[in-house]
């Protein structure tokens, strides 16, 4: 039988509020709730449920009926009616949520601290500035080594230090794409140093020519790709070796010789420069500042379909497995109509994302994350922009203007929230 529950989500334990009944575990769960009554959807429900309970012609197949608690004539139960339990479960899952989240926003913003003190400390402090650089990689190198298969996390809206978003975000992205890759922990700490410092030579140079624009002039374009041979410069005064500095000095090669600053191709090309070149290309599309502010399914979209030939297809292959179709941070509209934003994908599963589901009855602090793995018949339809919401699903899902990820461990402590699939 397909049923459906009047009941908000913290009080039922249930993935979605509508769904087919198929064992006797959710059975005896249904009667923990201590409901008098339970919407039936004959159409919905399998032929022989169905035709064995609409059986006088008196309603029509897709009328719904309500089965009441003498029609299902539950078995005396030793467990407590009533919906306290289930509410406490939703409440201690919530609770795990929140946590995590918490604990990724912290990491992060510790990491951006620490990278703007790195920054402070590179002209004149510069062996200072390389212990700085590395303590936080050698510490993101071991955490994502230990972890297993990780999650990676859409982080609140606002969460570290501005000027250092885009430096932790492709250092945090190209360890995991890095690790995908089958990199070990000595190429993995190179490559973490090297996303880290691929922008500092931008230190010092004005706003409007630390981003490429097509309106450049040529001298400003020249000054703005200064910037890869001054971050070569303070990486060297650092003390870093040469795989570092080659990865620094090539983060804006392409494969197709379509790079700069000195057009190599993919035979020049080191794996670590190759990784580094297209989780800076995916972030920056991603940025409102320098960058076009695309959601980061867009961003995916548009480098498989029209830049695919600036990078090299393992490493292009690796990084669409590993983000997902929808990685987290894309606005998604669910099969059953329902708005969601994904909120983290866990790269050893990425077709079925995590996301956070606008539901009104719920407030958005407390709004639960639905793994879409555990409810298969709950897929997503399409991607959308913030602008293709309607208000109230913007404000609530808040997409975000500045996308930032941290990782986590693979253990699932998300919350299954209602979710309608009717």
């Amino acid at each position: 039988m397909y049923v459906q529950l009047d009941l908000g989500w913290m009080h039922h334990p249930f993935p979605v509020s509508s769904f087919r009944i198929g064992s006797a575990e959710q059975i005896a769960t249904l009667r923990e709730l201590g409901l008098s009554r339970v919407k039936f959807l004959p159409k919905k429900s399998d032929p022989e449920f169905r035709d064995g309970v609409i059986t006088s012609g008196s309603a029509p197949d897709d009328a719904d009926t309500t089965l009441t608690a003498d029609d299902s004539k539950p078995a005396t139960s030793d467990v407590r009616p009533g919906p306290e339990s289930a509410a406490w479960r939703r409440r201690m899952l919530l609770a795990a949520q929140n946590a995590s989240l918490s604990a990724c926003d912290r990491r992060f913003r510790l990491a951006t601290k620490q990278y703007v003190a790195l920054e402070k400390l590179a002209a004149e402090q510069p062996q200072l500035a390389h212990a700085e650089g590395q303590s936080l990689v050698a510490e993101c190198v071991t955490d994502l080594l230990e972890n297993g298969d990780s999650v990676i996390r859409l982080l609140s809206e606002g969460v570290g230090e501005p000027g250092a978003l885009h430096p932790v975000n492709v250092m945090v992205l190209s360890l995991l794409l890095g690790k995908a890759l089958g990199m070990k922990s000595v190429e993995l700490h190179d490559l973490g140093v090297a996303a880290l410092l691929h922008d500092i030579g931008k230190v010092g140079m004005p706003t409007h020519l630390s981003f490429s624009s097509p309106s450049m002039t040529l001298a400003e374009r020249a000054r703005y790709e200064s910037h890869v041979a001054a971050s070569v410069g303070l990486a060297t005064r650092m003390g870093w070796g040469k795989a570092v500095l080659a990865t620094i000095a090539q983060h804006h090669e392409m494969v197709d010789g379509s790079g700069f600053p000195l057009r190599r191709g993919a035979s020049e090309l080191g794996r670590s420069s190759q990784v580094v070149a297209l989780v800076n290309h995916y972030d920056r599309m991603c940025s409102p500042v320098g960058g076009n502010g695309l959601t980061p399914h867009e961003a995916l979209s548009i480098i498989f379909a029209q830049h695919k030939a600036r990078f090299d297809s393992v490493v292009l292959g690796a990084f669409i497995r590993m983000m997902g179709v929808y990685p987290p941070g894309s606005i998604v509209q669910l099969v059953n109509d329902r708005y969601a934003i994904v909120a983290s994908v866990n790269s050893s599963r990425p077709l079925r994302p995590r996301v956070i589901v606008h539901d009104s009855r719920v407030p958005k602090d407390e709004a639960p994350i639905l793994d879409l793995e555990s409810v298969p018949e709950l897929g997503i339809r399409r991607s959308l922009k913030p602008s293709q919401l309607p208000r109230d699903a913007l404000e609530y899902l808040s997409p975000r203007k500045r996308i930032c990820y941290f990782f986590e461990r693979a253990v699932s402590t998300e919350v299954t929230p209602e979710a309608d699939a009717s």
